[in-house]
Order: structure tokens, then sequence, then C-alpha cells
């Protein structure tokens, strides 16, 4: 079962995502902004890091532009997850390094079709 690094400060956000995701067969883990994400990235070797944009301590184009710039063989796949739905966030957003970019206010089919495209198949069930 793969594991799946969720970024996001919202409490029901969490939840929703979270659920999505166990029905997939993946572990969750979370945090809360973007300073920890980056150590559990470290510790957990997540195969996606599900990325929520504004943040406390760092911001997500933040934490994916280091997620994506470290000198190590290892670079999960980055989804950007966000309210934030202009152009050009879209735009910054993949610029950063983001694999993939959606609105949370996609359906939830969406945010499914587009984690299985990001994570190798044997990651779930």
């Amino acid at each position: 079962m793969g594991t799946v690094l969720v970024v996001e400060d919202d409490h029901t956000q969490r939840l929703i995502i979270s659920k999505i995701l166990q029905k997939m067969g993946l572990n969750v883990i979370f945090a809360g902004d973007g300073i920890e994400a980056l150590e559990l990235v470290q510790t957990h070797n997540p195969v996606l890091v599900v990325l929520d944009i504004v943040m406390p301590r760092m911001n997500g184009y933040e934490v994916c532009r280091q997620l994506k710039a470290e000198a190590t063989t290892y670079k999960p796949a980055v989804l950007m997850y966000s309210n934030k739905t202009e152009e050009c966030d879209f735009y910054w957003g993949n610029k950063q390094g983001a694999d993939a970019y959606i609105s949370k206010l996609c359906r939830p089919q969406q945010l499914v079709d587009t984690i299985k495209q990001l994570i190798p198949q044997e990651a779930t069930l």
C-alpha cells in the first residue's frame, strides 16, 4: 500500500481527501503546513503529495519547488489541490514543478482519476 501525504490546514478538507484516498487503498498521512510537509516527506517517502497552496509558515508553491529541486533521486509526484483557480495559479503551480493541479471545486471522481494517473498502480490495492 502506497503512502500519500496530504498537506492541508483545513480539517474538513483533510477528512474529505482522506476518505477518497483510503477507498483507493492508500495509506494517508497529514501535514498542517509546508515545513511539516517537508519533514514528513523525508521520513515517509510518500508516492504522492497532495498539496494545498495557502497554508501557514510556508505556502504550497514553495513546498513544491523544494520537493522538485532536491538533489536526491527521490521526488514524489505532486498534486496541487487548491481553491485558487485563476489561470495564473495553474501556470505558477506547473512552473514550480507540480505534476498536476486541480481545483477543490472539482468532482470527487476527477480527484480519483488524477491521483490514479500520478501514482504507480502497485501503490493501490
